[in-house]
């Protein structure tokens, strides 16, 4: 039996707890949401409706819709490799699927710039074949593409390495194939860690700033996704339509959010590990 009685000590942990939350979640989303509608609903829907706000949504969402299913290939393939099998060079691969965690985005940008920038490696190839790649939205999907490797695949390995490798091997003993033990016995077990992965992949992607910037070239309602149109806004005193567009991200992060606890409820409830 768990023991429900509340003692000061749970008391006071809750407390403290409930107050982090209130000054490091409620209170910064209360100003963003009251900042962006401080002039009313219609100044708020005006600034949603500006032609460059909608086409950084817009790219926002081109971006998303590209990497967010290239990262669910990749993740799905490097924690299968990682997780059923043993192989020379796995603790590379691991160590190279977290290297988006260690390195800053902004250097992750810039060695973008180096490698396809004009005075870069390539730079003179690309220039003489007319290929665009930095300060065009190439070099914006390759740069959230890195930013967001990580998402899927750590949300699945350690995932597959509980669920363990009996079930595949028997369906190998059975005469099915590897595509057909796939979809039939492990896609199934790992349904919500992928999508868990695929949420927290797409707000990441959404709401990526550094790595974008330096590769952008921040040219309005050109190369602006929606937090780069944000730091314009606001660094052109454009206060109000600036919490307006980010009140969208918070929107995105607070969906999110939501998804996520929702399918992990679900998972729990299925019983799957």
């Amino acid at each position: 039996m768990r023991n429900r009685a509340w003692s000061p000590g749970k008391v006071a942990l809750t407390v403290a707890a409930l107050a982090v939350l209130a000054i490091m979640l409620v209170m910064p989303l209360a100003v963003v949401f009251g900042e962006a509608l401080a002039k009313g609903f219609a100044a708020y829907f005006d600034a949603l409706r500006d032609p460059d706000t909608i086409a950084a949504v817009r790219l926002t969402l081109l971006i998303a819709v590209v990497t967010v299913p290239l990262n669910l290939a990749f993740g799905i393939v490097a924690a299968w490799c990682v997780a059923k099998f043993d192989f020379r060079g796995k603790g590379l691969l691991v160590t190279l699927i977290d290297l988006p965690f260690s390195v800053s985005p902004v250097i992750a940008g810039l060695i973008y710039v180096l490698v396809f920038g004009l005075q870069g490696w390539l730079g003179p190839w690309l220039r003489a074949h007319d290929v665009h790649i930095i300060f065009a939205l190439p070099g914006m999907i390759l740069a959230t593409l890195f930013v967001t490797m990580p998402f899927v695949a750590r949300e699945l390995i350690p995932l597959m390495e509980a669920q363990g490798t009996e079930e595949e091997e028997a369906a190998a003993v059975l005469g099915a194939n590897g595509w057909r033990t796939f979809v039939r016995i492990t896609l199934p077990n790992i349904r919500w860690g992928l999508l868990a992965g695929v949420l927290t992949c797409n707000a990441r992607a959404m709401g990526e700033l550094g790595a974008v910037s330096v590769v952008s070239g921040h040219i309005r309602g050109l190369t602006n996704t929606m937090p780069l149109h944000v730091e314009l806004l606001y660094d052109s005193y454009e206060i109000q339509a600036a919490f307006a567009v980010a009140s969208l991200l918070a929107l995105l992060a607070l969906v999110t959010l939501a998804a996520k606890s929702l399918l992990e409820a679900r998972n729990l409830e299925g019983g799957e590990p």
